[in-house]
């Protein structure tokens, strides 16, 4: 069970998130889905796919790589890194046009007995991601300002 729950976590990234295939949410997650996320906070599968549209449309290009990623009982555990280029505004921010700074991440996600993802918890580097959209300042221009 754990290896097939490993190859679902690695079908989230790279074929849901990766490639923008978030119908596949609806065949990989359990009724009742919660993705816990430090920017959306507590999300169910629906607002999972309207975040992650938001992230694609402003990064195009955005893809994932996996890490590191390992299984124990009914958990999945993954350390992964985003990457993309700000071609389109977001959270209100316009678009540098740049390739962004890789973002790293961790996510543990919980199966139930079917094999299906019931829930996953978050963490990444949101100060980054800010820093890239020009949300706050990055530590050089930081430092040169008076």
């Amino acid at each position: 069970m754990a290896q097939a729950n490993i190859e679902t976590s690695r079908r989230l990234i790279e074929e849901t998130f990766s490639e923008g295939r978030f119908e596949l949410l609806d065949e990989l997650c359990a009724d009742g889905f919660v993705s816990h996320d430090p920017i959306a906070g507590d999300q169910d599968i629906e607002a999972v796919k309207q975040t992650f549209a938001g992230y694609r449309e402003a990064f195009p290009d955005l893809t994932f790589t996996i890490d590191d990623i390992f299984a124990a009982d009914d958990k999945v555990v993954m350390r992964w890194t985003g990457v993309g280029t700000f071609q389109n505004e977001f959270m209100g921010f316009q678009p540098t046009g740049e390739k962004g700074d890789p973002v790293t991440g961790m996510n543990i996600d919980r199966y139930d007995e079917d094999g299906k993802l019931a829930e996953t918890w978050g963490q990444w580097d949101t100060l980054t991601l800010m820093r890239d959209i020009g949300a706050i300042p990055d530590a050089a221009a930081a430092g040169t300002q008076g």
